[in-house]
């Protein structure tokens, strides 16, 4: 895998994974650009990273996407590696008749329909790279699910078989696809899971990229760090045990 000289958009890039990777990327002398929803924490970016390009943009939103592919391909000229990052989770009772059905399907629509629609447009784009890469961001939980959160591990699972799907899909065009697995990583997207730490043992974000990158440039396909790789192989050999082991309480609080 190409290391360095490479045009690099990360979705979501304005903190946690996103940022980490970013931030890997940078330090291998790369040209990175993030994006995200929240202007203010992309400039806060902007000002302890001088080199990283900052677009604010809505993954979600069509229009928003297709101008900043038209940003990049004027500036930039092209893009070599797209990295599928945005996400987000909420802890859901899917007992409670009283869940907000809006914040569920937006769940949805960030973290699985997204992902397609950033490849679709920028889709141009990787065809013209000499090097093109795509990355998606899923989870461990696409093995096991976790049950606070359903509607997370059921996108991720998603993710996971579409970006099985694809991968032959876009090799003759001549773009490689990687999946990266994180396990549970300390970020604000995990703030309130109610689980035992010493089960999950999560890693900081800066791990997580040092794991990944490890992994990247050695052309791997499917990327899973820490207790991932655990979740992939019980999900096989013992898959009732593991979904047991990871939801001892399936009910979040206040849910």
């Amino acid at each position: 895998m190409i290391q360095s000289n490479q045009i690099v958009l990360i979705t979501g890039g304005g903190s946690g994974i996103g940022l980490a990777l970013a931030q890997k990327f940078l330090e291998n002398n790369n040209t990175v650009i993030i994006t995200g929803r929240n202007l203010s924490k992309l400039e806060k970016v902007k000002n302890e990273n001088p080199k990283i390009h900052i677009y604010q943009s809505d993954v979600t939103d069509d229009p928003e996407v297709r101008m900043l592919v038209d940003n990049i391909l004027q500036k930039f000229g092209g893009l070599d590696v797209l990295i599928n990052n945005a996400g987000i989770m909420n802890l859901v009772d899917a007992g409670n008749q009283e869940n907000d059905l809006q914040k569920q399907m937006q769940e949805i629509e960030i973290n699985y329909n997204s992902p397609i629609r950033v490849l679709h447009y920028f889709l141009p784009l990787l065809k013209k790279s000499k090097n093109a890469v795509l990355v998606n961001v899923s989870s461990g939980l696409a093995y096991v699910p976790f049950a606070q959160a359903p509607v997370y591990s059921g996108t991720k699972s998603a993710l996971h078989f579409w970006t099985l799907g694809i991968r032959p899909q876009l090799k003759p065009h001549g773009i490689k696809v990687v999946e990266l697995l994180p396990p549970v990583v300390r970020t604000d997207i995990f703030n309130g899971i109610e689980v035992n730490e010493a089960d999950l043992k999560p890693i900081l974000p800066a791990k997580l990229a040092d794991l990944f990158w490890k992994d990247y440039i050695k052309g791997k396909e499917e990327i899973t760090p820490g207790i991932s790789k655990k979740l992939k192989l019980m999900s096989r050999l013992a898959p009732r045990f593991i979904f047991k082991q990871l939801n001892k309480k399936p009910i979040p609080n206040n849910k």
